[in-house]
């Protein structure tokens, strides 16, 4: 038995290889909060929280900072921390600073949990190792410059490549998709709006990119508007993506009755951390729908081999930078490492390089 004696945070703008361009705005860094949490028998819990938005960074951090001291003296059973927390939390809710900053906690305390077990977080967890195809991650391109990107992706061996699309005009949409696939060959495309569209719009555009052959459409409309997503979901044979953004599983028990979405692709941190994620891995599983991961490549790899619909992983490398030793691509497959826990080391020299005061 551990207790849980302090959380310790640093807030960085973590280096990414290059920037990347949605519909709604560029991330050129992404600003993230570095998780200790610190135990009486000497096991440190190692995650990290993120934020799109530089000026919401301390806000996160502060909101870390806050959870932390409600956990501070408590057990170190990550199950009922997270259930105490959700307790103390009813009245205020736990979605979108508190959600995200609730999400990056649990995942510290979970790998903290299974390094004082000196195991792999998937053998916490029951599950064991397996490798999972990767889609290779990037932001807006044209017709003209996507070329290289998908040349990229097939140099270094993904099975898939995920582009952003929302250009101001259709065809603009169209003559990426076709100058990707051209590269790509039987490599699966996936495509992401991130919720650019009005739900006239998003019919309009998903009706016309279908037959492209795209494994994918994620997110053309506004992340909480369901019944627009089901509408799309009836009426286009591509399948329709969701779920990065639901706070919780409760949201996405709400967009499974609705029938929102043919894939879905929780986010660690947003669902809650390890024991959100758990639970949604259940509610796909009940209804036979294959559940990819969204960023927190290291957490997923994990997270995936628990989960009996696991479908991709989304190679996205927030924090690689940051590391003593990333999560490294195989044959365009990823495998969780089979050190403790999440197997997060940081790389104190790069973190001190990119802390931001």
């Amino acid at each position: 038995m551990a207790i849980i004696e302090a959380i310790r945070t640093v807030r960085v703008h973590a280096p990414i290889a290059r920037p990347i361009k949605t519909a709604s705005g560029e991330i050129d860094a992404f600003p993230v909060v570095l998780i200790d949490v610190l135990t009486d028998a000497g096991v440190t819990g190692r995650a990290y929280a993120q934020v799109y938005l530089p000026a919401l960074l301390p806000a996160l951090e502060a909101t870390v900072q806050s959870l932390g001291r409600l956990v501070h003296g408590q057990v170190l059973a990550p199950r009922d921390v997270h259930t105490a927390l959700l307790q103390r939390l009813r009245l205020w809710g736990a979605k979108n600073l508190v959600g995200a900053a609730l999400g990056g906690l649990d995942m510290a305390l979970w790998d903290a949990y299974a390094r004082l077990r000196e195991e792999p977080l998937y053998a916490t967890l029951g599950a064991a190792p397996r490798a999972f195809p990767a889609y290779y991650s990037v932001g807006l391109y044209d017709a003209g410059s996507v070329i290289a990107i998908a040349e990229e992706a097939v140099a270094l061996d993904y099975p898939g490549l995920k582009i952003k699309l929302g250009f101001p005009t259709l065809a603009e949409d169209l003559a990426a998709v076709r100058a990707a696939r051209k590269v790509l060959g039987a490599r699966a495309l996936m495509v992401d709006y991130n919720q650019a569209l009005s739900p006239a719009e998003a019919m309009r555009r998903c009706r016309a990119l279908d037959g492209e052959g795209l494994a994918w459409i994620e997110e053309p409309v506004l992340a909480d508007d369901y019944a627009g997503a089901a509408a799309l979901a009836d009426a286009i044979t591509t399948p329709i993506q969701i779920g990065e953004n639901f706070n919780g599983p409760e949201e996405m028990r709400r967009a499974l009755a609705l029938r929102a979405m043919d894939y879905v692709m929780p986010d660690p941190q947003f669902i809650r951390g390890v024991t959100g994620w758990l639970e949604a891995a259940t509610l796909a599983h009940m209804h036979g729908m294959e559940m990819s991961s969204h960023t927190f490549v290291e957490a997923s790899a994990h997270l995936l081999c628990a989960t009996p619909t696991a479908h991709w992983l989304e190679h996205l490398d927030v924090v690689g930078a940051l590391l003593a030793e990333r999560h490294p691509l195989v044959n365009g497959r990823l495998a969780p490492p089979a050190r403790p826990g999440l197997g997060l080391e940081w790389d104190e020299a790069a973190v001190a390089r990119h802390r931001v005061h």
